[in-house]
């Protein structure tokens, strides 16, 4: 279903390939729309596309990644390719992304961070059901300053390294 949105929504789009490039833009996608910049924590993004005219965006990565999220003790499978409509603050429609709760795997609808009491982000299912959590979970380090996910630091790293090659 993500391939024909993504089809669907090519025209127009800004669309980028290779993993250092896509690492950038991904960062970049998520401080335009005020989100926390951790929360893409993808590995080998291939391509990044974003059609501002409709807010879809595409992410697509040579395989799915699982990453566990510390500060909140939750594992979140991020598919091949994820697909989101974007706006400030929220990512609605998503495709592509699933968190662990218990033993089951819940598929993630919608993100949203409250406009007002903006250091909190819930989560939304299908079903209608959601889970808030500190934003601050998700890419703040230490000193309290958004940082690019390590993932997508090492990928851009691996990006730069196979051009110099």
């Amino acid at each position: 279903m993500g391939s024909q949105a993504i089809e669907k929504n090519m025209e127009g789009a800004e669309v980028y390939h290779g993993a250092a490039l896509c690492a950038e833009k991904a960062v970049e996608l998520l401080a335009e729309t005020n989100m926390p910049l951790g929360l893409l924590p993808l590995v080998d993004i291939e391509e990044v596309g974003y059609n501002r005219a409709t807010g879809f965006v595409w992410l697509r990565q040579k395989k799915a990644l699982t990453h566990t999220f510390k500060q909140i003790g939750r594992q979140v499978s991020y598919a091949a390719e994820v697909t989101a409509v974007v706006e400030d603050r929220k990512m609605k429609r998503m495709t592509g992304v699933k968190s662990k709760e218990m033993l089951i795997w819940v598929t993630l609808c919608d993100m949203y961070i409250d406009k007002d009491d903006p250091s909190k982000i819930t989560f939304k299912t299908p079903t209608g059901l959601g889970r808030t959590f500190p934003v601050s979970a998700f890419g703040k380090d230490d000193d309290g300053k958004a940082k690019a996910p390590a993932a997508a630091t090492a990928a851009a790293a691996d990006g730069e390294a196979a051009v110099a090659k």
